[in-house]
């Protein structure tokens, strides 16, 4: 059947966990435009996967993962 929606992706799943250890790392940093910018990186990932998957093509959801590094 297959994967029908992008919150079951295990890459996505690991990229919200990755966006909750961040937060969870730099709440109590005092670089707030440096953590501003930590933060909105790690939740662009999850989005980015979101997005890809949203394409509805196989080019275009690897296209997205590529960015991330994932292959």
């Amino acid at each position: 059947m297959g994967v029908q929606k992008f919150e079951e992706l295990i890459v996505w799943q690991k990229g919200q966990d990755y966006s909750v250890l961040i937060y969870d790392n730099f709440k109590k940093n005092r670089d707030y435009s440096f953590c501003d910018q930590i933060k909105r990186a790690s939740v662009s990932i999850s989005n980015n996967i979101a997005e890809g998957f949203d394409r509805r093509t196989n080019p275009d959801f690897k296209r997205f993962l590529y960015i991330f590094g994932i292959k």
